[in-house]
């Protein structure tokens, strides 16, 4: 039996015995998010270290735990820290979590992140629709042999972020009158943040926001045919946009500053991506 597949079956097996909630929703947060699973209807808390072979995130601020609860009444999974590439994880260790959501029954990925701001007039604290990707620069998490239980060898990636969902989500932020703009999301595989060259690289290729997660969860989740949106806080203008040198303290303090308007926008979709 594949290795990686042997892994996530082990995983999600050790999740059954604890875990009896099935959700419809999978939320992964992202940097200044990390209590938005305070302010939900929890019904089963799972810390990742009681998982059987589960990676364990090491990045600051992330709690390292799945919450299970409901979302007004839509019932959801929540990821309270993800698994980063630059913590020295293989890239199928990266993915396992959206994967393991997945088996869990979850048919829609919701993902979240902090990222530095490319696109023209982008601010600090601005949210970005995500609505394309670029994945190049970090391992394909399809590499190798290909689980046929997850998904084809082959899979289409056309159109990565539902555009349903994005109407949706668009919906929600023009009602609750929370500016909302779009672009795309560029995966690099930090830690480092990025040189001015490097960033103008990003510009040249299309991207609107850097960061160093999301992209490679999105391919997994396609894989295995689940519907994705994604929201990115601009947490930072990019290195050689900005004037000063950046620093993780940023990036916290802005996405912590605008987290109760990252919070309303994110519960206001997930009610609305319900209903659907």
């Amino acid at each position: 039996m594949n290795e990686v597949y042997q892994k996530l079956m082990k995983c999600y097996e050790s999740v059954q015995k604890k875990i009896h909630f099935r959700p419809q929703v999978a939320l992964v947060l992202g940097s200044g998010l990390g209590d938005y699973a305070d302010g939900i209807q929890v019904e089963e808390v799972l810390d990742y270290s009681h998982i059987e072979g589960f990676p364990v995130s090491t990045a600051p601020g992330h709690k390292g735990r799945f919450v299970f609860g409901h979302v007004q009444d839509v019932p959801a999974v929540i990821m309270q820290g993800r698994v980063h590439y630059y913590e020295g994880y293989p890239i199928s260790d990266v993915v396992l979590p959206i994967r393991l959501m997945k088996l869990m029954g979850a048919k829609t990925l919701f993902l979240t992140n902090a990222a530095g701001g490319i696109g023209e007039g982008f601010q600090a604290g601005d949210f970005m629709l995500i609505t394309g990707q670029i994945a190049n620069f970090v391992p394909s998490p399809l590499v190798g042999p290909n689980m046929d239980e997850l998904g084809v060898r082959f899979p289409d990636m056309s159109e990565i972020y539902d555009k349903d969902l994005q109407t949706v989500i668009q919906g929600a932020a023009r009602d609750l009158e929370i500016p909302l703009r779009q672009g795309v999301y560029i995966q690099l595989t930090g830690p480092n943040y990025e040189s001015p060259q490097e960033v103008q690289m990003c510009k040249i290729l299309g991207a609107d926001a850097v960061g160093m997660s999301t992209a490679c969860e999105a391919v997994a989740a396609n894989h295995m045919g689940m519907k994705i949106c994604g929201i990115s806080c601009i947490s930072n203008l990019a290195c050689g946009i900005a004037k000063h040198p950046l620093t993780h303290q940023e990036v916290q303090e802005t996405a912590d500053r605008v987290a109760p308007l990252f919070k309303q926008l994110i519960t206001e979709s997930i009610v609305r991506i319900g209903k659907l």
